[in-house]
């Protein structure tokens, strides 16, 4: 199989959550893919996630159920451990649906409400940090 070159930056959809021309960065510096969530509740073996931001386009309000959810420790690039919630969805990249793991966390104070990291690039994607929008523009043509 052979791997599709995306950039540093993209614009993608993740169906499953409902969220459609989203901004992400590609960060090969960071092993898991992280998306912008508002609010997370933990009950009765269900984790209730609120996808909104009043900062990052796009983001309408979702609310979604997970019964399928784990909990991972990310460490940041400044070396602070953090343990998060992690749920299974699927992301759209030059037309295809991908498998991915994202974990949750607050990133309204960050430019980008999804990275994506190593663990879902692996196999796919090299990364041209020259390129954005790859897959974009792919989908716009």
């Amino acid at each position: 199989m052979s791997k599709k070159i995306i950039g540093r930056a993209d614009v993608i959809s993740f169906p499953k959550l409902g969220l459609f021309d989203i901004n992400v960065k590609v960060d090969t510096g960071a092993y898991t893919s992280a998306i912008h969530c508002s609010e997370i509740v933990e009950e009765n073996k269900t984790l209730k996630v609120t996808f909104h931001s009043d900062v990052h386009e796009n983001f309408g309000k979702t609310e979604i159920l997970f019964d399928d959810y784990s909990r991972t420790n990310v460490k940041s690039s400044n070396g602070f451990k953090e343990n998060r919630y992690k749920i299974k969805s699927e992301v759209i990249f030059f037309g295809k649906t991908y498998k991915i793991n994202l974990t949750l966390s607050t990133r309204d104070d960050m430019r980008f409400p999804v990275l994506i990291g190593r663990q879902f690039l692996k196999r796919k994607f090299l990364v041209d940090v020259d390129l954005e929008n790859v897959s974009y523009n792919y989908k716009n043509k």
